[in-house]
């Protein structure tokens, strides 16, 4: 038994929902710019044209453009991709650019920027402030899975294994019809390159890079792919580049439970809290609340069934700051007390609601309009990439005669998140196996010093990652501790924030293990 894939995106760091046919995936994914066709020079030799971005109610000086890159770089004659990009212009002298990556993967920067680009205004003493949307990504020939049938959770494959794998396979082949050429050239190593072609574009010599949560996987293989081109690098929230899907997802339960408890224990001390005024029943009423819906869904903003499945997705978004915490709980009240999905959903989709576009018509290469955006380019898109970065691929047997051991393992991280998080476990079955770059050759960077941000009390990206990478990358890598909470600490910690733009200004970075608390971010 299996359900329709949400056209619902779901914003998370790097949990696995959604399907992608990578059934034609590149084999010269690892080759950089040195070994690769010397024709690659017309793509670093162009210039982006900037104009004002199209719209209504955007930012007056908010310009938007592209860039050309090679379908596949180890063949860049057998066709192109546009890539959208937006910047803020500098306001003081201009140095150069920042690139921006807000993570995902499958998240667009451009309506990300849109969002939140006044966090990043006093960069503009010295920079551009760019932002791209990735290959495959937002108007940049956007995947899609269209109607591929899929698991809801884990507990599907349970009751008819069999079954269940033979829909993956089946939903992967959906994911590639209606994609088109870009997605077996999807994936981190590809969109690292691009990168590289961005810098060449906005006339830098170096990249100066600015990533967060995946974007910090982002950055870490541009410093193994493109050393003598790294500039002034941070990377916030810092991901593995070695632990398999399995463990990801483990300690994204765990993170995300933590997350909840302490939610829950701010909620009921409010009144208005939909669980009550007891932490403990309150904790058994989202259980509660996330199995009714599972067993008996409500109709949604979009028409499809709001389920269990799609409240853990939005909760998970919810738990990223306390700042959210509020909105958070308004929304589960009209949920709760309404039946109205409207506001809970907006955490999933980050209030948008594109119309998606014609899946007969297959991509061109070119960027496509806003409301032609696929409803499922997130999911979509974030499974490609996990999937392509991904080497390892265990087989049907395999996966079943595991499934009961990670079951219990996944059900004692968090009896809300567990099952939907190893729902993202199993979800590259049948897909062919990713690069084995990321793990086996991003290490040891012979870069300048990179400025690595890791929160305590992140609920995405625990704080032994940002050690295990910076370990793992070697001398290059300075580690700023933020003993606060929530996800990255750039837009919540004052104190991280002065310490980032520090470095990015002025190349002052500060010692290796120094750390910001709350204290700091006292006026």
């Amino acid at each position: 038994m299996s359900a329709h894939l949400s056209p619902r995106p779901t914003l998370r760091r790097c949990a696995v929902i959604g399907a992608a046919g990578l059934v034609l995936l590149g084999t010269g994914l690892t080759a950089t710019k040195d070994n690769a066709d010397p024709d690659l020079s017309r793509f670093y030799e162009q210039k982006i044209t900037w104009a004002k971005c199209p719209g209504e109610e955007l930012p007056k000086d908010l310009q938007c453009g592209k860039v050309t890159v090679p379908l596949d770089y180890a063949h860049p004659g057998a066709g192109t991709l546009d890539l959208a990009l937006a910047r803020f212009r500098a306001t003081g002298e201009k140095r150069g650019s920042v690139l921006l990556n807000f993570g995902g993967p499958g998240g667009a920067g451009v309506p990300e920027f849109v969002a939140g680009g006044k966090d990043f205004m006093e960069l503009t003493d010295g920079y551009d402030i760019v932002t791209f949307d990735p290959r495959g990504v937002g108007r940049s020939s956007p995947v899609s899975c269209g109607d591929a049938s899929l698991p809801d959770d884990s507990t599907e494959i349970s009751r008819d294994p069999q079954a269940v794998l033979d829909d993956l396979k089946k939903a992967a082949a959906t994911c590639a019809r209606n994609s088109g050429p870009v997605l077996p050239h999807i994936g981190t190593v590809n969109a690292s390159r691009d990168m590289d072609v961005m810098r060449a574009a906005v006339g830098d010599k170096k990249l100066n890079y600015l990533g967060f949560s995946y974007g910090t996987r982002l950055g870490a293989v541009y410093a193994a792919q493109f050393p003598d081109k790294v500039g002034r690098f941070v990377l916030d929230g810092v991901d593995t580049l070695t632990e398999p899907l399995t463990e990801q997802e483990l300690a994204s339960a765990r993170g995300q439970q933590k997350a909840l408890d302490e939610f829950i224990n701010w909620c009921v001390k409010d009144i208005a809290c939909p669980f009550g005024q007891d932490a403990r029943e309150a904790r058994k009423h989202v259980v509660q609340l996330v199995d009714s819906l599972d067993q008996d869904p409500v109709p949604s903003a979009f028409g499809e069934p709001f389920t269990g499945q799609d409240l853990v997705a939005a909760l998970g978004q919810g738990l990223y700051s306390e700042d959210l915490w509020p909105l958070l709980e308004r929304a589960l009240a009209a949920l709760v007390e309404e039946g109205d999905t409207h506001a809970i959903e907006a955490f999933a989709t980050g209030g948008a609601a594109p119309l998606g576009r014609d899946e007969t018509e297959e991509p061109d290469g070119g960027l496509v309009d806003e409301q032609d955006i696929p409803l499922d380019n997130l999911s979509a898109a974030l499974m490609a990439i996990n999937c392509a970065d991904d080497p390892d691929r265990p087989t049907g047997e395999q996966i079943i005669g595991d499934l009961d051991r990670l079951t219990a393992e996944f059900d004692e991280a968090s009896p809300v998140f567990g099952s939907y998080r190893l729902n993202g476990v199993l979800l590259c079955y049948g897909r062919p196996k990713g690069t084995d770059y990321i793990r086996d050759d991003v290490k040891d960077v012979d870069t300048p010093k990179m400025l690595l941000v890791g929160t305590r009390g992140d609920p995405a990206t625990p704080y032994r990652w940002t050690e295990e990478t910076a370990e793992r990358l070697g001398s290059s890598a300075v580690v700023l501790d933020n003993k606060g909470s929530g996800h990255t600490g750039y837009a919540s910690s004052k104190c991280v924030h002065r310490k980032v733009d520090t470095f990015l200004l002025y190349g002052t970075l500060p010692p290796d293990g120094s750390s910001c608390g709350p204290e700091d971010d006292r006026d």
